[in-house]
C-alpha cells in the first residue's frame, strides 16, 4: 500500500467560457475503467447536444490505467491536455469529462490546449483534491482508572479518535500515521506503567484536503 496518494474527494463540477465557447468540467472518483466508462458515458448522454465531451482517466495505484479522448476535436488537443492535467496534479483514481458547446470562435491547437488544461483544473478544484494518508488502527484497553490519563494524552497529542467502548474496562480506538505506531503504542505503555493492552487492528487511509490545484504550464 502507499504511504499517501491524492484523489478527489467526490463528484465536482464547474463552466468557464473562453472566446464564446462553454466549457464544462466534471470530475468523479472512480477506482475501476467500468467505473470511469460509466462516467462517461453518462455525461455524453447528459450533454448528447453538445460539441464535444472528452475525457480522461488516471486509475490504479501505480497509474497503471489511463485512457484519453478527443471526441472530434484536432488530435491531441483535448483528452491529452486532460490527461496531463490529471497527472501533473498527482491525482489518481480519476475521471474528467470536459464538455464544449463551441461559440463561432476557432480557438486553434494552442487555444483548444489550453482551453481544456483550463476546463480540467476548474473540474478538479469543484472536486476537490484530497490527499489518502495510510494510517494503523491501534486499540488502547484501560482499567477506568488510567482513563482520564489516556483521554488527555490523546486530546493533547492531536490523536484521530474513532470510537471508545466502556465495558468492565475502556477501550479507545484511534489511527496513528503508518510508521509512527510503534513510537505511539510505546508511549501508552510509558504512560500507564504499563498496564494498558494495546491491540493493533487494520491500515486505511485517512482523508486530508489539499488546497492548491494548476495546470502547471
Amino acid at each position: 500500500m502507499l504511504q499517501q496518494y491524492k484523489t478527489v474527494a467526490g463528484y465536482g463540477e464547474d463552466s468557464i467560457v473562453i472566446e464564446r465557447s462553454r466549457f464544462i468540467g466534471y470530475a468523479q472518483r472512480v477506482t475501476t475503467e467500468e467505473e470511469a466508462s460509466a462516467f462517461i458515458a453518462a455525461i455524453k448522454k447528459k450533454h448528447w447536444d453538445a460539441t464535444h465531451n472528452c475525457s480522461a482517466c488516471v486509475i490504479g495505484e501505480n497509474d497503471q490505467i489511463q485512457r484519453s479522448s478527443d471526441d472530434g476535436e484536432p488530435s491531441g488537443t483535448a483528452g491529452k491536455p486532460i490527461l496531463e492535467c490529471i497527472k501533473k496534479n498527482g491525482v489518481k483514481d480519476t475521471v474528467v469529462v470536459v464538455t464544449r458547446y463551441f461559440g463561432g470562435i476557432k480557438l486553434g491547437a494552442g487555444g483548444l490546449v489550453r482551453a481544456y488544461t483550463a476546463g480540467t483544473v476548474a473540474a478538479l478544484k469543484a472536486a476537490r483534491i484530497v490527499v489518502h494518508t495510510l494510517h494503523q488502527k491501534v486499540s488502547i484497553h484501560v482499567d477506568y482508572h488510567w482513563w482520564g490519563k489516556v483521554e488527555n494524552e490523546l486530546r493533547l497529542t492531536g490523536q484521530r479518535a474513532v470510537g471508545t467502548d466502556y465495558t468492565d474496562r475502556v477501550t479507545a480506538h484511534v489511527l496513528i500515521p503508518d510508521g509512527r505506531q510503534d513510537e505511539f503504542v510505546a508511549g501508552m505503555i510509558d504512560l500507564t506503567n504499563g498496564l494498558a493492552k494495546i491491540e493493533l487492528g487494520g491500515k486505511e487511509y485517512v482523508e486530508v484536503p489539499v488546497e492548491a490545484v494548476g495546470n502547471d504550464e
